[in-house]
């Protein structure tokens, strides 16, 4: 993963975007930014939008894969690996979206 598009917010604090840059299957590449690491059922899953040339997300797709980091080397690339299993993506799907819930009441709330 690599951290990308620093930006600088109205009270001059700077934030950084993360984002991860996928090899596609057709040999393509896409950078995804990272929306949020959720766990479920023990499991941690990355939630990434697919950005285009022009680092924006037009149709609101979200891609969700397996996450795993090495306890042991903090340094070292997070892998990603692909969710096979129909119920298991559901979980992590229905995960997101309350996710998304809680966000937009934080939004509310504040």
């Amino acid at each position: 993963m690599s951290k990308d598009n620093k930006e600088k917010t109205e009270e001059g604090f700077d934030t950084e975007e993360m984002t991860v840059e996928l090899d596609l299957e057709d040999g393509t590449k896409v950078t995804c930014a990272v929306v949020t690491i959720l766990t479920v059922n023990k499991k941690d899953y990355i939630a990434l939008l697919p950005l285009d040339e022009n680092g924006e997300n037009a149709d609101g797709e979200v891609w969700f894969y397996h996450y795993h980091e090495n306890p042991s080397d903090p340094n070292e690339e997070p892998e990603l690996g692909y969710i096979e299993d129909d119920e298991e993506y559901e979980a992590v799907a229905d995960a997101f979206d309350e996710y998304l819930d809680n966000a937009e009441f934080d939004e509310l709330v504040d």
